[in-house]
């Protein structure tokens, strides 16, 4: 196993961390509570006795019971060889008093009586200005690190550039943060800008979603055309991998891993991983590779927001990047979860009236009334049927 600077703090941690948001479950569905719990603990013990030193969980992970499984899969003098991370359910938190409330719970949970790596969950600028800062959130995550409840504060992010830069800059005793980062994401969320920010003051940064939700693990043939045939020893995976390992910012790439045999790929890929080690060609094989997955994407939308606000609610720039997410990963059931299940019901193409008022503003001269109600069609309610 390859270790890593953990920012500023002193700290030696493994290249790859394991997420246990997806832990194998008897009925395969990664949203089940259902964890398998001989295979999971059989996973995460092996990754331990291979070098692994990150764990990753949080309370709300597979139907609130990932804390519990991985309680248990610390015991028997594992979880003193580990740096355990879990993330505070800030959409939770409506007052003072349930910070604390809720990371005792997870300590029970986790059968340990403090957190090496605590993060407040899911940070957007919505939920930092109307939680962390209204109900003083910062003062009492700062009391449990007195009271060694936890080691080292950080929080995860989901919302563009100019929002992390807030919350970075909004709080100078972060230790770290978690972001997600891939080769399909260097301009989505925080980005590589992001990376660089937080990396500049010190923080040690934790990639997310280094496979995007595993879309760059199964390449389509185009792209594996690329890879492949640059290496065809190398899997689709190992390249997004490396890629990230290869940047000095990167502290630890977090990977959801759900069988022995992606744990054993991964440990593999990080025994290879280091700073600098890919070269300027393989990087430019991986330009190649995004520059093809862009190229699938059928409706030309640059998400500059022109077309923005819609007069009846539609999230236009979102319905367009999840319909071309299905098409350019080859993943039109994920593309119907998304819309289904994460996407509000008053943003969804269903709402649009073809009023044309977007149309005019967009500067690609995209059709965007004749689009939402065939995404609509292909991801709601008449694709789910078909």
């Amino acid at each position: 196993m390859e270790y890593r600077p953990f920012g500023k703090l002193g700290l030696d941690v493994s290249a790859l961390g394991f997420g246990c948001m997806r832990l194998p479950t008897v009925d395969q569905n990664r949203f089940s509570s259902e964890i398998d719990e001989v295979e999971a603990t059989r996973m995460i013990r092996h990754a331990i006795d291979q070098g692994l030193n990150y764990i990753d969980t949080a309370y709300p992970y597979h139907s609130k019971a990932s804390e519990i499984l991985v309680g248990k899969a610390l015991q028997d003098g594992y979880r003193e060889r580990v740096f355990l991370a879990t993330k505070s359910p800030c959409w939770l938190i409506k007052g003072e008093g349930d910070f604390d409330r809720y990371l005792d719970e997870q300590l029970k949970k986790l059968q340990t009586d403090h957190i090496d790596f605590y993060l407040l969950h899911s940070l957007d600028r919505a939920r930092w200005e109307g939680t962390i800062l209204k109900h003083h959130v910062l003062e009492s995550a700062e009391r449990a690190k007195q009271d060694g409840r936890i080691r080292y504060l950080g929080f995860s992010f989901h919302d563009d550039y100019p929002a992390f830069e807030t919350i970075v800059n909004g709080y100078d005793r972060w230790d770290f943060c978690q972001i997600q980062y891939n080769y399909m994401d260097t301009e989505n969320q925080a980005g590589t800008k992001g990376l660089r920010l937080a990396a500049e003051k010190g923080l040690a940064v934790i990639v997310m979603e280094p496979l995007l939700g595993g879309k760059l693990a199964v390449a389509p043939p185009s792209v594996q055309d690329i890879l492949g045939g640059a290496d065809p020893t190398r899997t689709p995976a190992d390249w997004a991998l490396q890629w990230l390992w290869n940047q000095p910012e990167v502290s630890l790439v977090l990977s959801g891993m759900s069988t022995m045999q992606q744990v054993e790929e991964n440990l593999a890929s990080a025994d290879r991983s280091g700073i600098g080690a890919m070269s300027a060609a393989e990087q430019a094989i991986v330009d190649r590779a995004a520059a093809e997955y862009r190229s699938r994407a059928v409706i030309p939308c640059t998400a500059c927001q022109y077309c923005m606000p819609c007069p009846y609610g539609v999230d236009i720039p979102h319905n367009f990047k999840i319909y071309n997410d299905g098409i350019m990963f080859d993943d039109q059931a994920g593309a119907r979860i998304s819309y289904t299940r994460f996407t509000l019901e008053s943003e969804r193409a269903a709402k649009c009236v073809g009023c044309q008022a977007c149309e005019e503003k967009c500067p690609q001269r995209i059709e965007i009334s004749q689009w939402m109600p065939r995404i609509d069609a292909e991801l709601g309610q008449g694709g789910n049927q078909g």
